[in-house]
């Protein structure tokens, strides 16, 4: 009997060195040694142009008449995502946008920036005068990114604003499950030369320093699951608990009907 006895020790203990710990569960932890440590901010690289984006761009000027046709005669328009897919300039397979008048434009791998400032050269050489006062405004269709694993709502979302770091975009996505990885998030991220892999622990602090601690668009975020899930043994100690008194129960039943 004290040999059972053993046995359902150790599995006990097995069980509730299965549950997921307190620590894997919070975000930006401080160091261990209890220092505060010093947080740069992070310089974030502006994003560059890639195919398929879709992006914005308003042309002003004192005679709003005289660059309405470089809007295509739209002029102030709705900027949601379904009406960007329409009214949008979407970078083609060649790296360019086709505009009214201007024609084609190469614009892969090229900041928003970059995109306003070639406008603005292009209409004011080509076009108008300085007396014009022409404005240009080049924004992203909005910040589209993808998340998937274990969060509560995986899937494609689209945020207007200019900035999103992984914290927000996490949020929005319902949070990381009990059982998701908080200490091996991966980050694949889209360059105009190719994709780079990048990984982010969200339990330190210093993620706050992660050159992906601010998302770019079009990021595929993955939050794998830890090994809590696979041995399915409960993620809290009441789960595990009760997994072992479900276990308890079946084997006293089953010795109870072979006795008999």
């Amino acid at each position: 009997m004290n040999k059972y006895i053993i046995y359902i020790l150790f599995f006990s203990i097995f069980l509730f060195s299965s549950c997921v710990p307190t620590k894997d569960l919070i975000y930006l932890q401080e160091n261990k040694e209890g220092t505060k440590e010093t947080i740069n901010e992070v310089v974030s690289k502006p994003y560059r142009l890639q195919v398929n984006d879709v992006i914005s761009i308003d042309i002003k000027a004192l005679d709003l008449k005289l660059v309405e046709i470089f809007n295509g005669g739209t002029g102030e328009t709705s900027k949601s995502a379904e009406a960007l897919y329409f009214s949008g300039y979407t970078v083609d397979d060649h790296g360019n946008i086709r505009m009214p008048i201007l024609g084609e434009i190469n614009v892969l791998g090229y900041t928003l920036d970059e995109v306003r400032k070639e406008l603005e050269t292009k209409l004011l050489a080509d076009y108008f005068k300085k007396e014009a006062e022409i404005f240009v405004n080049v924004k992203l269709g909005g910040f589209r990114y993808t998340i998937n694993g274990e969060v509560g709502n995986p899937g494609t979302n689209v945020l207007y604003q200019e900035k999103v770091n992984i914290l927000e975009a996490i949020a929005n996505s319902g949070d990381i499950t009990v059982v998701g990885d908080r200490k091996d998030i991966k980050v694949i991220r889209q360059f105009p030369q190719g994709i780079e892999t990048l990984s982010i622990d969200l339990t330190s602090e210093s993620a706050l320093k992660s050159p992906c601690f601010y998302l770019q668009p079009n990021d595929y975020v993955y939050v794998k699951p830890l090994k809590q899930k696979t041995w399915g043994t409960g993620k809290t100690g009441i789960e595990s608990l009760g997994t072992i008194i479900t276990i308890l129960s079946l084997a006293t039943t089953t010795f109870l009907l072979l006795k008999n």
